[in-house]
């Protein structure tokens, strides 16, 4: 990890590969999201960006790589004072992201799976696909993500 004070205010650079292990989504997600809340992009509370990450996550490990043992999950976030982006990488096949279901479709809200992708294009302001769905890429910005959590954050 790395901390560093640009002309814009603090910036964080994070590189981390994890296992593929539902267990080790949490403890990740809780520590980025600590160092987010220090730097200031995102408020107290459960935000957009938490959720989106957890998702992306669980895609990844469950989806991706199958929860095998042998392979890993990358994992790139920057958080500046204006922006927070986040690449997810699995060691799977891919997908083709056109053919995922729609999961508010009557015949798809009862599936246990297919809300993942759903959510995170919902909570963050750009989610896109490449290497043929292999990575994920997620920004918000972080102004918006700030707001909206102490927007939610007081209605609770």
């Amino acid at each position: 990890m790395t901390i560093a004070h640009t002309q814009g205010g603090p910036c964080i650079e994070l590189e981390r590969s994890l296992p593929s292990e539902v267990a080790a989504i949490s403890p990740f997600v809780d520590k980025v999201m600590l160092l987010f809340r220090k730097c200031g992009c995102v408020s107290e509370g459960v935000s957009d960006v938490e959720i989106a990450l957890r998702e992306a996550l669980a895609n990844a490990i469950i989806h991706g790589n199958h929860e095998n043992p042998r392979k890993l999950v990358h994992v790139r976030c920057r958080c500046e004072l204006d922006e927070i982006s986040i690449a997810v990488k699995d060691e799977g096949r891919g997908f083709d992201v056109t053919k995922i279901a729609d999961p508010t479709a009557p015949q798809n809200v009862g599936c246990v799976h297919g809300r993942g992708i759903y959510l995170m294009r919902a909570l963050m302001d750009e989610v896109r696909f490449e290497e043929g769905g292999v990575v994920v890429h997620m920004r918000k910005s972080a102004g918006q993500a700030a707001a909206k959590d102490a927007q939610t954050n007081s209605l609770e």
